[in-house]
């Protein structure tokens, strides 16, 4: 692939348009902007049936510039160098340096292509394409431009082959923040076409790569684990503490309760496990929010049976001595039914 190198020297990832591709998308051009002429001196024609033979010409010659130049240079200035043909086939104009075309750009092409594809039947354009590195015609010469793929067929991703099972979680102390990415890559490559290079030359790559690993690491390898095993076990681990940090950072903002949830309110119940309302039930830990409590409800403690013989000690829930026992008669009021009016 050719490389496209803007003026600070640096090399863009563009592939430029070839012969095949680029002489498709003119052909669908000439073909959409024909029958727009066509339709177009039909139309003058009728129109033009009352004027003489130099007003006849003089708008034929109009008709002819501006449907098949200026259209093409209108469309590829206000499209960025995308016409119909070129977008059919995946095709775009840009500069030498990579940036979308002007007008300037757009009318030097259309201009030169009067020459080269019109007049010449497209001959002149065929070998300057050809004898061109980058496949460009005399246009794209002069007004420097390019014409470059922008629908690239998506490489193909080879899966890094597991580690032997009794290496799993073997190199989970290893530390790799100082193995750089560019070690990485290579380690990576040579273990998804392991299979397809030469033993000798395989295993001469893999003792290699393990030796610049254990470098950068500063522990060596298991003894008796192959070169080949111990780079698949320490990629596997580094795939593994990633997969857990993208966990870590998308699961961040969740939180999780571990106490049982208690109702806010006039009640001082418990509840005795996660979720269970207060005054439910009894002896868990936890208070939930607030928000939670039904508008005018406040619930209590449940009513507590008094025993029928002394105790050895203080029975756990009961109440306080000071206050009157739940359930209870008192002879200032009715007697207490569990349930509190609302406010």
């Amino acid at each position: 692939m050719s490389g496209v190198v803007t003026g600070d020297a640096v090399v863009l990832g563009l592939q430029p348009a070839r012969l095949p591709s680029r002489a498709l998308a003119v052909l669908i051009d000439l073909v959409v902007v024909w029958a727009a002429y066509v339709l177009v001196m039909i139309g003058l024609v009728v129109a033009t049936a009352s004027l003489d033979e130099a007003a006849v010409a003089a708008v034929s010659v109009a008709a002819f510039l501006l449907v098949l130049v200026g259209a093409p240079i209108a469309v590829e200035t206000l499209s960025h160098g995308r016409s119909l043909g070129k977008t059919a086939c995946g095709l775009r104009v840009v500069r030498d340096d990579g940036g979308p075309i002007r007008f300037r750009h757009a009318l030097v092409r259309g201009a030169m292509g009067i020459v080269e594809i019109l007049m010449t039947f497209g001959v002149v354009a065929c070998v300057a394409s050809l004898v061109s590195e980058r496949g460009r015609r005399l246009g794209d010469v002069f007004a420097g431009t390019l014409v470059v793929r922008e629908r690239m067929p998506a490489a193909r991703v080879l899966p890094v082959p597991p580690p032997p099972p009794w290496l799993v979680g073997r190199f989970a102390g290893l530390d790799l923040s100082a193995v750089p990415e560019g070690l990485w890559l290579e380690i990576r490559q040579y273990l998804t076409r392991a299979r397809e290079l030469d033993p000798g030359v395989g295993r001469q790559l893999a003792e290699r790569l393990a030796g610049q690993l254990v470098a950068r690491t500063g522990t060596p390898p298991p003894a008796g684990v192959p070169a080949e095993a111990y780079l698949a076990g320490v990629v596997a681990e580094r795939q593994a503490r990633d997969a857990r940090r993208a966990l870590a950072e998308a699961g961040g903002g969740v939180g999780v309760g571990t106490g049982a949830g208690v109702w806010t309110g006039t009640g001082t119940g418990v509840g005795t496990e996660a979720g269970v309302p207060g005054g439910f039930g009894g002896g868990g830990a936890g208070v939930a929010p607030a928000a939670a409590v039904p508008s005018g409800f406040s619930p209590v403690a449940p009513p507590v049976q008094p025993s029928a013989g002394p105790s050895a000690g203080p029975r756990t829930g009961a109440p306080p001595a000071s206050a009157p026992a739940v359930g209870s008669s008192r002879e200032d009021g009715p007697p207490a039914t569990g349930f509190a009016p609302p406010a």
